[in-house]
């Protein structure tokens, strides 16, 4: 039987980090790093073991810059940019995630996956608070590793080769509209660009292989329209079975924010959703995408 990522991370030694498990099911916060310092060589290499036995990671009481935000993501992989939605002028690397007072609509108010609908989907997301409201504004993830591992072995076998097309400006959406229609409406809460040429409608398998650990998972998400060959009335039902399936309580967690926090998650195997509890209050992110590898 494999052994979840709690156990892998309580059964190693780190020598420059402390790694805290938050729930059963994924995550861990970090201690004994200072990002704003800098992190030689061996910490980085505890940092990511650590990141990938836990699936995400999160850091407390790190008092960083944008550009040393950028430059900690960097020592992790190439910059992957949001197709969507429109980045920092001074920091292209880096898209605000800013929610006003009188602004009702938050980003990531679903469970999702970042940029499954590209070809080639981000590895990872670097989420950074800047302000917070006070006892709100949490994060859910989902681990889907265990998503797949507790399907029976039946659905294993019948998702199996089965893609999914995965799209990243349709209705498929809570609101029902895409997202220009939001912004012509004023419920989008983030300025959007023109993806171009890009390509925003991807099909990638239902069963993904992680390219590090080896391990398979469910990877579907919100951006997940229908499956390959498959009509949207045939998809619908199994799809629906599907997500409320990986996101079971047993199978989460929920970080509580504080301020100057960073969140480190492996989108090949998570999903998370953004609590949308703070309406009347302000919040402000700093999210940087890190570039991945095709789904296979």
């Amino acid at each position: 039987m494999a052994e979840t990522a709690t156990q892998l991370s309580t059964d190693l030694s780190y020598k420059r980090i402390v790694v805290k498990p938050i729930a059963g099911a994924l995550g861990a916060e970090i201690e004994g790093v200072d990002i704003a310092k800098g992190v030689d060589a061996e910490t980085q290499d505890e940092i990511y073991r650590a990141w990938l036995e836990n699936n995400l990671i999160f850091f407390r009481g790190q008092s960083i810059s944008p550009a040393q935000q950028v430059a900690f993501a960097r020592r992790f992989g190439e910059i992957h940019l949001h197709l969507f939605n429109k980045a920092m002028d001074d920091y292209p690397e880096i898209t605000e995630l800013l929610k006003t007072p009188d602004m009702e609509s938050n980003a990531g108010g679903r469970w999702h996956s970042d940029q499954m609908y590209t070809p080639v989907p981000a590895k990872a997301t670097m989420l950074y608070s800047r302000e917070i409201p006070e006892g709100r504004g949490d994060t859910m993830f989902s681990n889907m590793y265990l998503a797949y591992e507790t399907l029976s072995e039946g659905m294993k076998a019948s998702l199996q080769g089965l893609k999914a097309i995965h799209n990243g400006d349709s209705r498929n959406h809570p609101s029902g509209k895409t997202r220009m229609e939001r912004v012509q409406e004023g419920t989008i809460h983030m300025p959007q660009i023109n993806p171009g040429e890009a390509q925003t409608i991807s099909t990638h398998p239902v069963i993904r292989t992680h390219p590090e650990t080896g391990r398979k998972l469910l990877y579907i998400g919100g951006h997940t329209e229908k499956f390959d060959g498959w009509t949207e009335e045939e998809s619908t039902p199994l799809l629906d079975y599907l997500k409320a399936h990986a996101t079971r309580p047993e199978f989460t967690c929920r970080f509580h924010w504080t301020e100057n926090a960073m969140a480190f998650w492996d989108n090949r195997c998570c999903q998370h959703f953004a609590i949308n509890d703070y309406n009347g209050y302000q919040r402000r992110m700093h999210k940087i995408m890190i570039k991945g590898d095709a789904p296979f």
